[in-house]
């Protein structure tokens, strides 16, 4: 599976972005994959979240071709923001909770953030439900980390917070995070059809084994 088939199923652009860095526990001598490995598969997975459209991903794409160091820094300031937000998540999420680290990760993103607003511009709102709206990347080759940490942002300034969930590692899940908009709160899997069923699968197997093991044998008396 490569980053064009990778499952969005954060129900929020910044929890798919966590999402694009495996969050389950590694086979040995291997180290998790990331889904955003070169600036062509970032500009892609943007388009699939929604943080561009076609035209504007065209633009991003000359930019980058133009000034190929400006590609590269987008990659990585988007993974910084990637990493930040889920350090920021670690509070609210089943793990531990470091104060500091989750300081730093708030920190990295609101200088993000900074350059991201000088980077952008105040515009009539079209809809006229407000008389401004401000629009987030308009310099082409920062477009996609700026909508990003906008994106983070929007997550945790506006997000029911409390309804982020993390697909359990420690029962068989991958990891990954997601909004659970489930009327009584009670979804627990990213995705009831890769990791639920997977689970179920696997302990369904585990209770045929030991159903045709039989009940443990008592030792013999001497």
């Amino acid at each position: 599976m490569d980053v064009s088939e990778l499952p969005l199923v954060g129900g929020h652009p910044a929890l798919d972005l966590v999402n694009t860095l495996e969050r389950g526990t590694p086979l040995p001598g291997t180290q998790p994959r990331d889904y955003l490995s070169d600036p062509p598969s970032l500009l892609l997975w943007a388009g699939r979240a929604g943080l561009t459209g076609e035209a504007e991903a065209r633009t991003v794409a000359e930019a980058w071709e133009r000034d190929p160091g400006a590609a590269a820094a987008a990659l990585e300031a988007t993974r910084e923001v990637r990493e930040a937000l889920y350090t920021a998540l670690r509070a609210i999420t089943p793990g531990p909770d470091d104060t500091a680290a989750r300081g730093a990760a708030l920190d990295r993103l609101h200088s993000r953030w900074v350059a991201a607003a000088g980077r952008s511009t105040l515009v009539p709102d079209p809809d006229g439900a407000h008389a401004v709206r401000l629009v987030v990347g308009i310099a082409p080759a920062s477009l996609v980390p700026d909508r990003a940490v906008d994106a983070a942002l929007d997550l945790l300034r506006a997000a029911d917070i409390t309804r982020v969930r993390r697909c359990p590692t420690e029962t068989g899940g991958c990891g990954w995070v997601f909004l659970d908009r489930s009327r009584n709160g009670s979804r627990r899997w990213c995705r009831m059809a890769d990791c639920g069923t997977q689970v179920k699968s696997r302990r369904l197997t585990e209770r045929r084994r030991a159903v045709r093991a039989g009940p443990p044998q008592e030792p013999a008396d001497d």
